[in-house]
């Protein structure tokens, strides 16, 4: 079936869709050649429709040990050339039964390249994916829906769970963490409580854990004022580290303040400078919004990393308190493994305590 991504400045993509199905939302693009199926179900993405700037997707298929969540919160999937063949050895399905399994719209034989160039120039902006013979005004109905700004209440755990044992216990606050996430803090030596990203200060002092994991997330960080609150409560209390959205909460919690960049950082192959080494690292990340600089002159932060690419803020550090938080995602192994010593740092805060 014939179908067009048409953005709200009026840009129209045409290609082919997979099903009948339509969506609305933030158009971006991620640069990564693999990883497909973690972009799709990354809870990060939720509200967003995602445009993949590597030409070949679902080659190597689809397989459970890939999945970042439960399901794919992604509103749409806009790729070139989509591989009805697979071919890998871990693979359980192609991409395509994959994605009407899940119900994701997917619309492809697109320039990507000519999406991409866009989005760089103009901007992340509305969009949406519809069948060719859809008439204009329900189309401009379409795009004239808001944008979900409460992405982060759909994402997050709904109950309490825990993972590991033996080890330093960390309250995770849920605000649309990955599984590999998770999975590298119980490596590292983790016993996990993962909490509802609503919960309140109280509530998590009163589980008394050894420190509190901050996850990443969807949208934009002043959008969970209740969540600075928490976090702003938390501070001085208990070691802290945080990961992307937890990183800019983090950030808003100490006084810091933060933006939206103008098409976001999405991808696996990212460098990032560890200011403290001076080692450059390959890093994995998925964010709209970054820590303003200028905002952290006078909070007792220092700056520990650095992105090569436009020179923004990739981490913080206090200089007093255990408290610290990276933007990108050292678990996603772009590296391969380059970034774990992140979590071997928040081990030994944790041992260490305030």
């Amino acid at each position: 079936m014939k179908g067009k991504l048409i953005l709200e400045d009026g840009c129209i993509f045409e290609g082919e869709l997979l099903s009948s199905s339509q969506a609305v939302g933030e158009v971006v693009f991620n640069t990564g050649m693999t990883g497909y199926q973690e972009v799709l179900t990354d809870p990060s993405y939720c509200g967003q429709i995602v445009t993949m700037t590597y030409p070949l997707i679902g080659n190597y298929g689809t397989a459970a040990i890939f999945e970042q969540a439960a399901k794919s919160y992604v509103r749409g999937f806009v790729i070139g050339e989509l591989c009805f063949e697979h071919s890998n050895w871990q693979a359980e399905d192609s991409l395509p039964r994959y994605l009407e399994e899940h119900g994701i719209v997917c619309l492809y034989d697109v320039d990507t390249r000519a999406v991409t160039r866009k989005i760089r120039s103009a901007g992340t902006m509305k969009g949406v994916i519809v069948p060719a013979s859809m008439a204009t005004d329900e189309i401009k109905t379409l795009l004239a829906s808001p944008l979900e700004k409460q992405v982060v209440a759909e994402v997050t755990t709904k109950e309490i769970y825990c993972l590991g044992s033996n080890g330093p216990r960390v309250a995770v606050m849920d605000y649309g963490i990955k599984r590999n996430i998770l999975n590298s803090l119980v490596k590292a030596g983790c016993e996990l409580t993962v909490l509802p990203a609503a919960t309140n200060a109280e509530e998590v002092l009163a589980l008394n854990p050894d420190g509190v994991f901050l996850s990443n997330g969807p949208g934009d960080p002043k959008d969970v004022p209740q969540s600075i609150a928490t976090v702003k409560e938390l501070i001085g209390k208990k070691p802290i580290f945080g990961i992307c959205l937890g990183h800019q909460l983090l950030a808003l919690a100490l006084g810091a303040n933060t933006y939206k960049l103008k098409f976001g950082h999405r991808g696996a192959n990212h460098p990032v400078k560890d200011l403290v080494s001076g080692r450059v690292y390959i890093t994995s990340q998925n964010h709209g919004y970054a820590v303003e600089e200028g905002t952290l002159l006078d909070k007792d932060l220092i700056i520990t990393h650095r992105a090569v690419n436009d020179d923004t803020v990739e981490g913080i550090k206090h200089r007093k308190l255990p408290v610290f938080s990276v933007q990108y995602h050292p678990e996603a192994a772009p590296g391969p493994e380059d970034n774990t010593y992140l979590f071997d740092e928040f081990m030994a805060l944790l041992r260490k305590g305030v």
